[in-house]
């Protein structure tokens, strides 16, 4: 992809997808907006956000975090943007939430040092199909519907109800492609400076430009899975150098 398409692609996005997303909460003050307007609150301060964060398991199986923030109170917060439901499974949260837990804790830390965390899945669709903006998961008691209080929280927050509340304004933010047109300054001010600042602009190429590359790497590699075509007929459709393609058949394959 050329560089002007790239540009013309960057014009076309929105905080619904999730590297232009990852790019803008990388500001700790837009972060910030966005934590506040989704839990109702506005004392919480983001003292560090970072983008496109890895986690992993025991077994080395790892997760890219689209945001993973760190509030004053040392409070987790987990930002995803889903646009397709089958992405958001309740065991999707479950899991993203366990290996933060997993990754969070020392080596002999007693487990009551697990700080609180906050899953959070800005859908495209409405998760449940019931109409409502939020959907809150908290484990509770049953048999006596108090909450376990363990202080791990699920929430999918439903982007299709864009109404003049503050939330409402926020997702419809969160779907506008031209700055001049979101209700929130902090936030227009951050996406103008990635699509119409040359050093905002740079930024963004590049990130997209790597994103680029994974897709690729991702489609050499189910296509040396099937074993079907050549090295060369490979970096032919995928434009990957054909050094690197050999490269990756000598490390994917027996």
């Amino acid at each position: 992809m050329n560089i002007e398409k790239i540009k013309e692609k960057i014009q076309q996005m929105c905080l619904m997808h999730d590297s232009f997303m990852s790019a803008v909460l990388q500001h700790k003050e837009c972060c910030e907006i966005v934590i506040n307007t989704i839990l109702g609150r506005d004392d919480i301060t983001v003292i560090e956000s970072r983008s496109q964060y890895t986690v992993t398991n025991l077994h080395g199986r790892s997760v890219r975090l689209d945001v993973f923030a760190k509030d004053s109170k040392d409070k987790l917060y987990n930002i995803e943007i889903q646009r397709d439901n089958v992405g958001a499974v309740p065991q999707r949260a479950r899991y993203y939430s366990s290996l933060i837990d997993a990754n969070i804790l020392n080596a002999g830390e007693d487990f009551d040092k697990l700080p609180e965390t906050y899953v959070i899945f800005i859908t495209e669709k409405d998760m449940y199909n019931k109409g409502l903006p939020l959907y809150t998961i908290d484990r509770v008691i049953k048999e006596t519907n108090e909450n376990f209080n363990d202080g791990s929280h699920i929430i999918y927050v439903n982007s299709e109800i864009q109404d003049g509340t503050k939330l409402g304004k926020l997702m419809a933010d969160f779907h506008c492609t031209d700055p001049d047109d979101m209700h929130s300054k902090i936030l227009a001010e951050r996406v103008d400076y990635l699509k119409n600042n040359k050093e905002g602009n740079t930024i963004m190429c590049k990130i997209v430009e790597e994103l680029v590359d994974e897709r690729m790497i991702e489609m050499a590699l189910e296509m040396i899975a099937e074993g079907v075509l050549t090295a060369e007929q490979i970096s032919k459709y995928t434009k990957l150098p054909l050094d690197e393609v050999k490269k990756l058949i000598a490390e994917h394959t027996a």
